[in-house]
């Protein structure tokens, strides 16, 4: 009973670990130094034909919608809007998608922290088995994140697919980028290097985690 316990215990601090590092990765990445830099790489202004000006407007009004709303994705150009409604609920979609996620990490964290209380009421060696446990969270994380991430690379289009079926209702993720402005603004190079980037920092993070976790479970063991 102790034996199972203790794997539950595990792999419930690992979930909660997972949820916590990955919403902290992708916030350095919701901000308009990254998504213009990023929209010039991917020549975001050559598939709208938007001046420079413009696509900055028009993105950080998107980005602005979508991290701090309201979620209305209803910016326009000379009185056009840009994003057409099928557009425009995509984007509440994807806004919906990053609330929950950020609902999860919040009970994640709030895991964790009932975790280490716990631990800390129990104890040395109670406290050197959370932090050994999140040692093995950070390892875990780390090497499932760089074998998924080399797969999705070698199978993007159905990574893609496979996330888009999980999180979006169907048929309401597929535009076209010769005529849909929020693909032309967010092209699919957009995506594959903000995926890169969101990874190395979960990597980090979880390399980071599982050596400062493994430090103290030394300290409190020794």
């Amino acid at each position: 009973m102790a034996t199972l316990r203790g794997v539950l215990a595990a792999l419930v601090t690992g979930i909660a670990t997972a949820l916590v590092i990955v919403v902290l990765a992708i916030v350095p990445f919701l901000n308009p130094v990254w998504v213009g830099f990023e929209q010039g790489r991917a020549q975001a202004a050559v598939w709208t034909g938007f001046a420079a000006a413009d696509l900055a407007t028009v993105t950080n009004e998107i980005l602005a919608d979508l991290v701090i709303g309201p979620p209305a994705f209803d910016v326009a150009l000379a009185g056009q809007p840009v994003l057409v409604e099928r557009e425009r609920e995509h984007m509440r979609d994807v806004r919906g998608v990053f609330g929950g996620f950020a609902m999860a990490a919040a009970a994640g964290a709030l895991v964790l922290v009932a975790a280490y209380l716990i631990a800390r009421a129990g104890g040395p060696r109670a406290r050197a088995r959370f932090w050994r446990r999140l040692a093995g969270s950070g390892k875990v994380i780390a090497v499932v994140t760089v074998v998924g991430g080399f797969t999705g690379m070698l199978f993007f289009d159905t990574a893609f697919e496979v996330f888009h079926r999980l999180f979006f209702p169907a048929g309401t993720y597929l535009f076209d980028p010769r005529t849909d402005r929020l693909v032309q603004l967010f092209p699919e190079q957009f995506w594959i290097e903000t995926t890169i980037g969101v990874g190395a920092v979960v990597i980090l993070l979880s390399i980071a985690l599982a050596w400062f976790a493994r430090r103290r479970a030394g300290m409190l063991e020794a």
